[in-house]
């Protein structure tokens, strides 16, 4: 066991991302237990395991034995009890500050250990969801990135009561996840989202007014800034009602208008143009 202190892994929520990251630790050598209170999407999180590690294993990036040793390190379950004597708990639920309340609450009682309870959200406050706790000395934001497996960082940010011991060791956990972790401050959207955020709500605005197309402001962007992926593009990938949910929660943390969401970003969503999973956002799949 190495100076983070972590041989088991809990996740909680087998969607995209907790899937993602129960697969990273398991890669990594940790035990892990993915927890969901769906049967279908615990099933759905296997098939997605077998069928990545599959193809990792096809383009050479890991031997069939480390594959089937990673898959049988994950153990996904139903059942609440299976989370006892974990280390870690890492939750990867939606973004809802009520439900991770509720959530956190919960793992306070259950893990009893010490062990350390890190939220992947992306932009709700370390300090309110340590608050629904006893123990908000160890809450930490441990939020990685979508495609987990390969997206390198991990923005680690402290609540107003994080113990620095808590950060040292998720810092630790992090690169033995093979992932670099970078510290931020619990201010709404941290630095990925309230840097990110209304760089693509100003792409909507400049859409709005007639600035350019769509497939001109995207491609302005990538080729004049070497972005991978245009603003408006990368909005459809994140989600459109995931970006102004986002604008919502940086408006409101930070008391200011100036980052609400974009009227015509707010029209898409009412009109269910959602981005890739609705197949049209700002633009058609």
């Amino acid at each position: 066991m190495s100076e983070h202190g972590v041989k088991k892994v809990a996740v909680i929520g087998a969607g995209q991302m907790g899937g993602g990251i129960a697969q990273v630790a398991a890669v990594a050598g940790f035990e892990t237990i993915v927890y969901d209170a769906s049967a279908d999407q615990v099933a759905r999180c296997q098939a997605t395991h077998e069928k990545l590690l599959a193809r990792a294993v096809e383009k050479e990036r890991m031997t069939q034995d480390e594959a089937h040793a990673a898959l049988e390190r994950i153990t996904r379950v139903t059942d609440w009890k299976y989370l006892e004597g974990a280390d870690i708990a890492i939750e990867a639920v939606v973004e809802n500050e009520g439900v991770k309340r509720e959530i956190f609450a919960r793992l306070d009682e259950t893990l009893t250990n010490g062990a350390i309870l890190a939220t992947n959200t992306s932009s709700i406050s370390i300090t309110a969801i340590g608050a629904a706790t006893k123990t908000p000395e160890r809450v930490i934001g441990m939020h990685f990135f979508y495609p987990v497996p390969v997206m390198k960082l991990v923005e680690v940010i402290n609540g107003l009561a994080t113990d620095k011991a808590v950060t040292d060791r998720v810092i630790g956990l992090s690169e033995a996840m093979g992932k670099v972790a970078v510290p931020a401050n619990d201010r709404a959207g941290f630095v990925s989202n309230r840097v990110l955020m209304p760089m693509i709500n100003e792409a909507f605005y400049a859409w709005m007014e007639g600035v350019a197309e769509p497939e001109h402001l995207d491609e302005i962007m990538k080729l004049g800034m070497n972005h991978p992926m245009g603003p408006l593009r990368l909005a459809d990938f994140i989600g459109l009602d995931t970006c102004a949910h986002i604008m919502n929660v940086l408006a409101d943390g930070l008391h200011s208008e100036r980052y609400r969401p974009c009227p015509l970003l707010e029209q898409l969503v009412t009109a269910g143009r959602l981005g890739n999973k609705s197949g049209r956002g700002v633009y058609e799949y």
